[in-house]
């Protein structure tokens, strides 16, 4: 399956991507966000998600469409996020009505990052500020690695982070992926430099080693955060599939229940009980459905690829930063 000209979720026609980090804090924001409201849905794989408005997003819930997603470090604390992208959203007009009232849709996904070194000392929570700030920054471009919601991120071997890819398929729909990687397993085989998900890499995007010269090894506790005693495996690995093709808010889920495919093909281990492993789904609806039947499966196979690409970008863009406690893929080890 071809890229997309950016390999970004924003190749979704529509779409814009906003990031903040804040070194010190090493942790940061992403949002999602667009100029109209769009369908979405979510499916939650792991054992300790961290999540703001989720109920809306079932399919026989009141509200039809959001106007933002938020993807946030800072465990609990950065579901406060959402309040400061709210806050923007509302300046321009922007929400569901009530009267004469609008209330932005703003759900939102965290990840656990608390333990990794910086300063978290705060008098007054950061994330509302930081929310603000990344979502005045969307646009079709953006940056990979240690940066928004990945600034923080680690993994058992290396340091995690942001990671987007996208896909074209056959039927001339596009479909994208963006994800900030902090799983308590790791996104490379043990005793190996290989990607586990290197069978879905499209072109060089993370290093073109393909297979590893020798099977991998039986994963064992030493694979996992747990073994190192890191926040006693403290986790989690948040994401969004998105796609141009008209779904409603059902069949949006279906699509995040196929994209978890792309964390198991990715990640291992995946979906554990110490990682809150969640995937919302995008629907821009700008282009029907030629076949209901078939582009559906067609759909859920490329949003788990591009997930799949975008996890394994996340570890092999992460960049070093003074304070880490994991080396960068880039560095070795």
């Amino acid at each position: 399956m071809q890229p997309g000209p950016r390999n970004l979720i924003t190749d979704v026609g529509g779409l814009r991507v906003g990031n903040v980090a804040d070194a010190a804090l090493k942790s940061g924001v992403t949002v999602l966000t667009a100029d109209t409201p769009f369908v979405t849905g979510i499916d939650i794989r792991g054992g300790a998600p961290g999540t703001r408005e989720i109920g809306l997003l079932a399919a026989d819930k009141t509200v039809k469409a959001v106007d933002a997603l938020v993807l946030s470090g800072g465990s609990a604390f950065g579901l406060e996020a959402a309040g400061g992208v709210m806050h923007q959203l509302r300046k321009m007009g922007r929400g569901f009505p009530v009267g004469t009232a609008r209330v932005p849709i703003v759900p939102a996904a965290i990840l656990f990052d608390l333990l990794n070194g910086g300063e978290k000392d705060w008098e007054a929570n950061p994330y509302t500020a930081l929310g603000a700030a990344a979502f005045d920054t969307a646009g079709v471009t953006f940056d990979l690695g240690s940066t928004g919601a990945g600034t923080g991120a680690t993994t058992a071997r290396f340091k995690g982070g942001l990671g987007s890819a996208s896909v074209l398929t056959e039927g001339g729909y596009t479909v994208g992926a963006l994800v900030a990687a902090n799983p308590v397993g790791c996104a490379v085989m043990p005793g190996s430099r290989s990607f586990w998900a290197w069978a879905w890499e499209a072109g060089d995007e993370y290093g073109g080693l393909g297979p590893p010269r020798a099977p991998p090894r039986p994963l064992t506790a030493k694979d996992t955060k747990i073994a190192a005693h890191q926040g006693d495996g403290a986790s989690t690995t948040i994401a969004i599939v998105a796609t141009d093709a008209a779904l409603d808010k059902a069949a949006a889920t279906r699509l995040a229940v196929a994209a978890h495919d792309g964390l198991a093909r990715s990640l291992a281990p995946s979906h554990t009980p110490y990682d809150g492993d969640l995937v919302f789904s995008v629907s821009t609806q700008a282009r029907p459905l030629t076949d209901p039947r078939t582009d559906p499966l067609v759909l859920g196979h490329a949003a788990a690829v591009a997930l799949a690409r975008a996890t394994a970008r996340a570890i092999y863009l992460a960049t070093p930063c003074e304070g880490d406690l994991k080396p960068c893929y880039s560095e070795g080890g």
